[in-house]
Formats: C-alpha cells, structure tokens, sequence
C-alpha cells in the first residue's frame, strides 16, 4: 500500500483519491494548504490523515508519493522540492510551464531515485493502446482531436473577476487545461510532430479562452480545438486510406467505430474503465512497486514531447504568463 500525500484542495483532489483508494493501492496519510482551516475542511470526508500549512513538515511526513494538483504556476517548484525530499510525485497536467521545468524534474526524480508522472489521464488509458494497435496496419491521412467545454468558472470572469484557470499568474487557459489532452493523444497515436501552431481568442491579459491549432506530421495533419467558453459536441476522427475511425471523446474513450468507404462498421473492443482516473492511478503504482524503465522512458519522453509543443504553441499564439512578462 501506497501512503498518499495531497498538495492542492480542490475538487480534482477529492476525484483522484477516490480512484486511488478505489484501486486499493493507495491510502491517504497527509494534506497541505496554505490555511490549515481548509486542510481541514478538505480532510473532513476521510481518517486517519495528519495536515499541514508548512511545506516543509509536510515533505517530512511519513508518505510515499504525494499528488500534487495546486495551480498550474506552482507545479514546478512543489514538485521539485518533494522530490529532493525523496518522494515520487504525480503531478496534475499540465506538469510545467516551461519544457526546461520538465526537463529538470525528470532530472531531479533520477538523481532522486524517484518517479515523476504527469497525470494526463487519457494517455494511460487501455482504449488508446486498442486504437494505436488497430491502426498499426491503416495509412494515416490526417485527425481531428477536439476538447471544448464550457467551465463552471465563466460566471465568475464575466462578473469581473478572474478565476485560477483563467489567470496570467497561474498559468491558465484553454490550451493548457484542455488542449492537453487532444495533444497527448496524438503523442501517444502518432508520435511527435514536426511542427505546431496555435491560434486563439484571448483575454485582455493574453491567456486563451479558446483556440485551433495544428499539428503537422510529414505526411498529415492533426486538427486540435480547446475551449473553455465554449463547448463542442463533436466526436474526434481519425482519417485513414481504408475509412474513419470515430472516437466519442478524446478522454475516458467509450466507443471507437471504424467506418470503411463502403459504409461497413467495426466496433472497437473498447472497456470504458469505472472511473475517469482508474487507469493512471493503477499505471502510477504499478511502476513505483514494480519498475519498468523502457516503459516509464517512453512516459518520460512523450510528457517531453507535450511541453515542446504546449510551448511552442503559446508562443505562436502570443499567450503569455506573468513570470514571462
């Protein structure tokens, strides 16, 4: 058993310990917050579990890998501190910022011995090995990945005040919250890249309410749609020489039906897990109990991928965080 440290007190938290404490693999010992009353508030639903407002009696405390899912500005150096303090760390997507944040995290969890993940759920899901194994044999010509959901937190920027998400100081926006994850899939499809843009409606403070943008592959493209004042029902589609394969999401994949040319359909073995966190929390603790350096290499150079082209795509859009200001 896993003992679970938590840094960020939001809703997300709660969703990945019930996940995580669903796999029977993790059990939740220790909480930090800035405010202790609201570790407190936070720790109400669960036992047994020691809280903090000093980081540095949290990182002290007696937990094996601590979930960190603060804003996305702070990622970086709570991540870099519990793994000097010899934690493994799974880290809310985004992980970084900055592709050289990244880079050094990984660096800082090998000198370590320790492990560092990103918490990109969809890339751990079983539904993209089953698609990437279905494709093997297709020519791809191209992809639409799409995630646009209109946030509970727009209520509160179109009263005038600007929520975490949306804000230049925390490293938010569309791309970053969102965008992620049709990117991820593509990594996890296709490989990296060649090339990437990014084009968005922005906030007076430049970060993206929503944006397309394109990944170029030698041969095709990948279409990304990301939004957070929007929402799109569309399906994601993979196009190939033999027909389409259309998946209904881009996230916790339920349904994957290929359509050839001549109308003929084949449904996809595709087993929606129980909950959207299952597979990653399950992923996580399999490679700290038992090491599989290929594979967690492989993990390594993908989340490296994302970052390169998460960056490169702010920079073609002019999206700009405080700290770059």
């Amino acid at each position: 058993m896993l003992k679970l440290g938590i840094i960020g007190t939001g809703a997300i938290s709660h969703h990945f310990i019930e996940a995580a404490h669903a796999s029977g693999q993790y059990q939740l010992v220790s909480v930090y917050s800035r405010n202790i009353e609201t570790a407190e508030q936070f720790a109400r639903r669960y036992s047994n579990v020691q809280l903090f407002d000093q980081m540095d009696a949290f990182l002290t405390s007696s937990f094996d890998v601590v979930y960190i899912a603060s804003p996305n500005s702070l990622h970086y150096s709570q991540a870099k501190a519990a793994l000097s303090s010899d934690k493994h760390v799974i880290l809310e997507k985004p992980a970084v910022t900055k592709p050289e944040e990244w880079q050094d995290l990984v660096q800082t969890a090998k000198d370590n011995k320790c492990f560092i993940f990103e918490a990109a759920r969809n890339y751990h899901e079983d539904a993209f090995a089953t698609i990437k194994n279905f494709l093997a044999d297709k020519h791809v010509l191209g992809a639409d990945f799409n995630y646009a959901k209109y946030s509970s937190k727009m209520p509160t920027l179109l009263a005038g005040d600007t929520p975490n998400v949306f804000s230049d100081r925390f490293a938010g926006g569309a791309l970053m919250d969102l965008g992620i994850y049709p990117i991820y899939a593509a990594v996890r499809l296709f490989g990296k890249p060649t090339h990437a843009t990014y084009q968005a409606q922005k906030l007076d403070n430049c970060i993206d309410l929503n944006g397309d943008g394109i990944l170029s592959y030698p041969n095709y493209q990948v279409h990304i749609k990301a939004g957070k004042n929007i929402t799109s029902n569309l399906p994601c589609e993979i196009y190939t020489t033999d027909g389409t394969l259309t998946l209904d999401t881009i996230e916790h994949v339920s349904s994957a039906i290929f359509t050839d040319h001549q109308g003929n359909e084949v449904q996809l073995p595709i087993q929606q897990a129980p909950h959207t966190m299952t597979e990653e929390v399950a992923a996580f603790a399999n490679m700290i109990k038992q090491p599989e350096q290929t594979l967690y290499q492989s993990w390594i150079d993908d989340a490296t991928h994302v970052h390169d082209l998460l960056y490169t795509m702010r920079q073609n859009a002019g999206i700009r965080f405080e700290a770059e200001k």
